[in-house]
C-alpha cells in the first residue's frame, strides 16, 4: 500500500511517500480501505517531536473510510461498512487496520472527510464544554484558537447550549467568519488584549468558561477567567512550556481541568457522544469544517501548510 513516513522526527520534508506492506489484521480489527485522513494538531507535534518507534512510521490519529476485511473477533462491523477510526497512529495510509471499538459508522448524508474530523474536534470540545467545563445557559464562553477544529466545534456546541461566546483568533478574513458559526464577539490576539477585552464586554466579571486548546495562552486565559470560573486546557498546539504561577487562580478560587482524549475515546460514555454528533452532522445541526484538501502524495506540502497557514478547520488528506 502507499503511505506517508518517516524515520525521524522534524519538518514536514521528514515524510516520504512510499510503498510499504500492507497492515496486519488481528482478531479484533478491521481494515479500512481509507478515503479520507484528517490532519490533527497531534498529528503535527508527533511528527515534529516525537521520534518514530519504527522504521517506516506512519502518523496519523483520523481517518475514514470502507471497511473491506474483519478479524475472526470482530461483530460489530461487517464488509461495506463506512466507518471512522481513531487510534494513535497509521492514519496517513491507503489501509489502515483498527480495533473494531475504536471506530464509528458514518451515517447517511456524513462525508469521508467530515467523519474524519469530527471525532477529535467535536468529541473533544464537548468533553471540555459538559463533562469537564459544566457548561450551563446563560454563561459566557471564551474558545481560544476558535478557527482550529476544536475551536469551531467548541462554538457551535455552545451555541446550542445557550451560551455567549467570546471567540480569540486573527485575521480580516476569519474573525467574521466566526461571528456566521455562532459567535458573539470576536477578539484579535494580534491587535487586542485579550483579557482586557474580555472584561470589557464582560461588564467586568470575566468569562464563566474557557476552552484553550493552544497551551501557550494559559496565562492569557486564566487573566481572562471569572471569580470561580473554570479553565479547561487541552493540548499544546502552540508547543511551549506549561509553566503557570497559581497562585492568582487559587486567591479567585477558580478551577482548572486538563483533558487528554487519546485515552477517552474507547469509554462507551464518549463513544455514545461521537455517535450521536455524527448524526448531528447528518441532521445538518452541526457543521464541520473543512479547509482544504490534499493527495496523500501530497502530505509534505499538507503538514507544511497546516502548520504555516492557520487554516479555518482541518486540512483532509485523500490517498
Amino acid at each position: 500500500m502507499k503511505a506517508a513516513v518517516y524515520d525521524e522526527c522534524g519538518a514536514p520534508e521528514v515524510l516520504h511517500y512510499k510503498d510499504i506492506p500492507d497492515p496486519d489484521l488481528s482478531a479484533s480489527d478491521v481494515l479500512i480501505d481509507v478515503e479520507a485522513i484528517s490532519i490533527e494538531g497531534g498529528d503535527l507535534l508527533n511528527r515534529r517531536l516525537a521520534p518514530p518507534p519504527r522504521s517506516s512510521h506512519i502518523v496519523g490519529y483520523a481517518s475514514a473510510g470502507t471497511v473491506i476485511a474483519v478479524g475472526d473477533g470482530v461483530t460489530g462491523r461487517k464488509v461495506g461498512d463506512r466507518v471512522m477510526g481513531f487510534a494513535s497512529d497509521g492514519s496517513h495510509a491507503a489501509l489502515r487496520a483498527v480495533p473494531e471499538n475504536q471506530t464509528w459508522i458514518v451515517p447517511d448524508g456524513v462525508g469521508s472527510a467530515e467523519a474524519a474530523a469530527l471525532p477529535i474536534s467535536f468529541g473533544t470540545a464537548h468533553h471540555c464544554l459538559f463533562a469537564r467545563g459544566a457548561l450551563q445557559s446563560g454563561e459566557t464562553v471564551l474558545v481560544q484558537a476558535a478557527a482550529g477544529g476544536v475551536g469551531l466545534a467548541a462554538i457551535q456546541l455552545a451555541k446550542h447550549a445557550g451560551a455567549r461566546i467570546i471567540a480569540v483568533s486573527s485575521g480580516s478574513e476569519r474573525l467574521p467568519k466566526l461571528l456566521s458559526v455562532g459567535a458573539d464577539h470576536v477578539i484579535d490576539h494580534r491587535n487586542d488584549d485579550v483579557s482586557q477585552a474580555v472584561f470589557e464586554l464582560t461588564d467586568g466579571a470575566g468569562a464563566n468558561l474557557i476552552v484553550d486548546p493552544v497551551g501557550t495562552t494559559l496565562p492569557v486565559s486564566l487573566k481572562a477567567l471569572a471569580q470561580e470560573g473554570r479553565l479547561v486546557f487541552v493540548g499544546n498546539a502552540g508547543g511551549g512550556d506549561l509553566a503557570l504561577d497559581l497562585w492568582p487562580a487559587l486567591q479567585a478560587n477558580q478551577s482548572l481541568f486538563g483533558v487528554f482524549m487519546g485515552t477517552k475515546f474507547i469509554e462507551p460514555q464518549i463513544r455514545a457522544t461521537v455517535d450521536d454528533l455524527l448524526l448531528r452532522v447528518a441532521a445538518s445541526k452541526l457543521t464541520v469544517f473543512l479547509d482544504k484538501r490534499f493527495p496523500l502524495a501530497s502530505a509534505v506540502e499538507a503538514h507544511d501548510y497546516a502548520e504555516r497557514c492557520r487554516p479555518f478547520g482541518r486540512v483532509i488528506l485523500q490517498p
